[in-house]
């Protein structure tokens, strides 16, 4: 295959993953356009590949038909989803999109059930022996017998929002009633990791690369660094396999001494992406080559120690049409 088109759905400000795929296909001396989708035409991402379309929300009923159109139209080989929300989604209809030719680089719905819901991914993880920080609902905690610090946060969230740490009773209370259907963890101390891990379609892991988060904003690493630890490889390996993870996921883990616990799994490229592909682990270029049919060998371990990633702004100019799109909602299909 000498052609590989690609889509990448809800691009927002993903401007440096999108820009990775065009890259990949450079380098690898291939053709294809990189597609981009959001539902709002002032997502900077939209306007970094060949072409871009505007599509309703996840949740919209229209969202895989229209989905499936635009694969069918635009010849889409990879389909990289972005988004929590629409993991599951995408999970539950792989074998079509597959059909088409077209390849969704995404776990199972079960795995992406599994792993939206942060207290189905603790007891999961937990059953299996896989070190994870002590999770509660509301109904389970023992208020007399509880150690502080603790930590809040959605049971179902991203971007940090609606995370709280937790000091002493009165604030407990007060964030359990305000915090939308929230959880209780264990506090974990030491040094927060995000750990990259790419698995491949078969659920091979290929490539893991922890990464110091050294400054988050909103979220999101600001300032980061590569970590060659073996024991938080082992332990991203182990729970891939547990969850049966296929293609990129990120594992949200702290580091106290030599012992790393996870407390948070996401079966999706990370924001912080971008140090791992510099770092020589080449996540995108991979993907592309195993979808042509290209054996893509393991290479745990493989990547640059030490390299320190720090994020600056940028800004792009649109004319006046793209303000007047604001929305799906303008679109017509």
């Amino acid at each position: 295959m000498r052609e590989t088109n690609i889509l990448i759905t809800a691009a927002s400000r993903r401007v440096p993953l999108i820009q990775a795929f065009v890259q990949a296909l450079k380098r690898l001396g291939m053709r294809g356009n990189v597609v981009t989708t959001d539902m709002s035409s002032l997502s900077p991402g939209l306007y970094f590949g060949t072409k871009h379309y505007i599509v309703p929300l996840t949740t919209h009923k229209q969202y895989i038909p229209i989905i499936k159109s635009i694969c069918f139209k635009d010849r889409i080989h990879l389909l990289i989803p972005t988004i929590d929300d629409e993991l599951p989604i995408f999970g539950r209809h792989t074998e079509e999109f597959l059909a088409m030719g077209t390849r969704v680089v995404v776990s199972s719905a079960r795995t992406g059930n599994i792993c939206n819901d942060k207290y189905l991914t603790a007891r999961f993880l937990s059953d299996k022996e896989i070190p994870f920080a002590r999770t509660w609902l509301p109904s389970e905690l023992n208020f007399p017998a509880l150690e502080y610090p603790l930590f809040l946060k959605p049971r179902a969230g991203r971007g940090s929002v609606g995370a709280h740490p937790i000091y002493n009773e009165r604030e407990l209370r007060f964030f359990l009633d305000y915090v939308p259907e929230p959880i209780v963890q264990e506090f974990l101390y030491g040094k927060e990791f995000t750990i990259d891990l790419l698995a491949d379609f078969s659920g091979k892991v290929i490539s893991v690369v922890p990464r110091d988060r050294m400054v988050i904003r909103s979220g999101v690493t600001d300032r980061g660094q590569t970590l060659n630890h073996p024991g938080m490889i082992n332990l991203a390996i182990r729970a891939a396999e547990a969850l049966e993870i296929r293609g990129p996921a990120n594992i949200q883990a702290k580091l106290d001494g030599d012992r790393a616990t996870i407390f948070e799994v996401n079966p999706r490229f990370s924001g912080g992406i971008p140090l791992t592909i510099a770092a020589g682990a080449d996540f995108p270029a991979w993907l592309i080559e195993m979808r042509c049919g290209r054996r893509v060998r393991p290479c745990i371990g493989k990547f640059i120690d030490g390299l320190v990633m720090a994020c600056y702004e940028a800004a792009i100019f649109l004319p006046d049409e793209a303000a007047k799109e604001v929305s799906w909602r303008a679109v017509q299909w």
